[in-house]
């Protein structure tokens, strides 16, 4: 195992924001993990686990500890039981998120296809239950593989042990810091039908639809990326819309009293979605746009996408500090407005 000191993070996230890692390793198999854990926790060290550096944004001080680049390779694929159509890939955690998902439409497997062209690895789709466009991850999950930092040994946890909810998990609520993940299992169903609940999905294929036709995961999973590059959610490079954490914020999870409530502040029904008995989720942009922020807008050489309100953006040379202040603007301009409280979410490193 190879250490490096004072290691440039920024070059490592998607953002390209941040200080450096006081300490740093490349993880390319289990026992690499368990020794640079055993190193961390021996010497007092905080441990930090590196995937894809899509979804967090580092302080501009760094990280006063060790950073774990997870890159263990490898995908195992086998059909999950006999006769009931469906596959199992076994998937190391620093795998190519977006890779994956790919490889499964192209396999003609349904359950990712919706979460195509999300940057990242894989050992971090279960931490953040990530989802998109109608899928969420957690749904097609079987089992997740990880290091217990604390007990120092691996340990292996079913959907269920995990705690899936919108964009929660065990992984980064009740045991965040202590579990690295190594690898993931995801059951998927060949020649299943795609998802086609989000409206801009719908509106594609619409007369795909209207002819009984159904399209291929293959299309489906292509459509999401060309909706996700009109967006700036698409990693394209020498796209400045690109250099950001994804969504900054949550979709709030609301009562239908408070839906009612941000209904009269602006005399309108917002765009909403079910989310269980008694509960709506609405658009975060939407409560950002209209407590009165647009694309394109700045803040120092911070930003708001030009493309999407939900994506800050690093116009050149920002810092973590502006980031959070443009941040800051925005969430008590929602809460003044509208009582809801917006929740970030990509990791903060080393605040």
């Amino acid at each position: 195992m190879r250490m490096e000191e004072n290691k440039p993070l920024a070059p490592l996230t998607t953002f390209g924001i941040g200080g450096p890692g006081r300490w740093y390793v490349e993880a390319e198999s289990e026992e690499d993990i368990r020794e640079a854990v055993g190193w961390a926790g021996d010497s007092g060290v905080s441990v930090f686990a590196l995937g894809g550096g899509s979804n967090l944004l580092v302080s501009d001080a760094g990280f006063d500890g060790l950073v774990i680049r997870v890159a263990l390779k490898g995908i195992e694929m086998q059909e999950a039981a006999p006769g009931l159509g469906e596959r199992m890939y076994s998937v190391a955690a620093g795998e190519d998120w977006n890779a994956l998902v790919e490889r499964t439409v192209e396999d003609r497997c349904a359950g990712l296809e919706c979460l195509a062209g999300i940057p990242g690895t894989v050992g971090g789709t279960p931490v953040q239950n990530v989802g998109a466009y109608g899928q969420e991850v957690g749904s097609v999950i079987e089992r997740v593989r990880v290091f217990d930092s604390q007990e120092r040994t691996f340990r292996e946890f079913s959907a269920e042990e995990c705690g899936f909810s919108y964009r929660r998990s065990r992984f980064n609520s009740a045991d965040r810091g202590r579990l690295i993940v190594t690898r993931v299992d995801y059951r998927l169903k060949q020649d299943g039908e795609p998802t086609l609940r989000y409206p801009d999905l719908q509106r594609i294929f619409a007369e795909r639809a209207r002819e009984g036709k159904q399209p291929t995961v293959l299309e489906v999973a292509a459509a999401v990326r060309k909706i996700r590059h009109t967006k700036g959610m698409l990693l394209v490079d020498g796209d400045a819309d690109c250099r950001s954490a994804g969504s900054f914020f949550k979709n709030p999870i609301v009562s239908k009293e408070t839906f009612d409530e941000v209904a009269n502040v602006r005399a309108e029904e917002p765009p909403h979605f079910a989310a269980g008995p008694g509960q709506v989720k609405i658009p975060a942009a939407w409560l950002i746009e209209n407590a009165g922020f647009r694309k394109g807008d700045r803040l120092g050489s911070a930003g708001i996408s030009s493309r999407h309100t939900l994506a800050l953006i690093n116009g050149g040379n920002s810092t973590a500090a502006e980031v959070l202040e443009l941040a800051e603007k925005i969430r008590g301009a929602v809460r003044r407005m509208f009582g809801i409280e917006l929740e970030m979410e990509p990791v903060m490193v080393g605040f």
